[in-house]
């Protein structure tokens, strides 16, 4: 009898701190896998002038999301959506073609994004845009993997901050090292 209670005691702890363990083993959740930041390429913008906006995906390592067009129909492509104000509009969105990759969980190569990359948003302030700064909210829908397993599919938000000046006031190009890359290519 007083064996079975030393095991007891023994076993107890250890099956008490079991969760905790797990919750606290480094793996992280699906919306943490993906940090995006959002940059815009004219500062200020003129009413009536294009612009674009970049979201740049930097993904962990180990990780990798599924193309915005990813290799099998089922799979969940990487968009981002804007929640446009009055007076700002889109054209276009342009997304990086993507690397094909074989895992181990699939029988074929699929269409991916490793570590960075950019979604570029082709857009245009309007002639009677407000004027002063204004926030684009953005969202970043994507499905991140590992080689072994895929995680639910997320929305993360991100914002870009821009300030909306007169037609015709001088606009300064922001963030070179972005946007002197031609569109659909990563850095």
């Amino acid at each position: 009898m007083r064996l079975e209670a030393f095991l007891a005691a023994l076993i107890a702890p250890a099956l008490l701190s079991a969760p905790c363990a797990t919750a606290q083993s480094g793996n992280p959740r699906p919306n943490e896998i993906v940090q995006p930041s959002a940059y815009v390429s004219l500062a200020p913008v003129p009413r009536g002038r294009a612009f674009e906006i970049a979201v740049v995906a930097h993904i962990r390592a180990g990780y990798h999301i599924n193309a915005h067009k990813p290799t099998l129909d089922y799979l969940i492509p990487t968009e981002v959506t804007p929640a446009l104000p009055q007076g700002i509009t889109i054209s276009d969105a342009v997304y990086p073609e993507g690397q094909m990759m074989k895992f181990p969980f699939s029988p074929t190569e699929l269409k991916v994004y490793e570590g960075e990359a950019v979604f570029r948003l082709h857009m245009r302030a309007a002639a009677d845009a407000t004027l002063g700064p204004r926030d684009i909210p953005l969202q970043l829908e994507y499905q991140a993997c590992n080689d072994r397993s895929c995680l639910p599919p997320v929305k993360v938000p991100v914002t870009a901050h821009l300030e909306i000046a007169p037609a015709g006031a001088v606009a300064n190009l922001a963030h070179p090292e972005i946007f002197s890359i031609p569109s659909g290519h990563s850095r």
